[in-house]
């Protein structure tokens, strides 16, 4: 169960937070299972968390200081077909809970991907707490990540936006 005093750390830290670029530069605070926790100084040191699965998705979870808002990046050599900023409808499903967003294509380390920023409390809080994350578009489910570990490493993640 998630300690309450976590949801206000995060709030605060979308808050603290702007959109996600396109950083090669990412250094390296620690792990936490299967994530890393990093910081993007191309974003104002954004922190994040980054994990690379099975399926082939290597997917990041930060905050962007210089937008004020949080971010998830999603990438995978199998969407071969995105085009870089052009915005593609998406939905989020965190253990049946259902959001909408929009990604921006882009391509990043050589993989196809979706840039998608939002400043949903509630949507981090989710990824936090809930066990699976699947992405879907128009044709339907195109990526599901086990959140194993999401709660410790976005702790981490929020302590490490407060060092910034």
């Amino acid at each position: 169960m998630m300690r309450r005093g976590l949801r206000g750390l995060m709030v605060a830290a979308l808050c603290m937070v702007p959109a996600a670029g396109m950083a090669q530069d990412l250094v390296t605070v620690g792990t936490v299972g299967v994530w890393d926790v990093l910081v993007d100084p191309t974003i104002g040191n954004g922190c994040l968390i980054n994990a690379e699965f099975e399926d082939g998705s290597d997917v990041r979870i930060g905050f962007d200081p210089e937008q004020g808002n949080g971010y998830l990046m999603a990438m995978n050599a199998d969407w071969g077909d995105i085009e870089d900023d052009k915005t593609y409808p998406i939905s989020f499903d965190v253990d049946g809970q259902v959001y909408q967003g929009e990604g921006k294509g882009l391509h990043l380390d050589g993989l196809p991907g979706l840039d998608i920023g939002f400043d949903s409390a509630d949507f981090l809080m989710d990824i936090a707490q809930k066990q699976t994350l699947s992405l879907s578009n128009a044709e339907g489910e195109v990526m599901s990540i086990d959140l194993t570990d999401s709660h410790a490493a976005l702790e981490a993640a929020v302590a490490c936006q407060q060092n910034q």
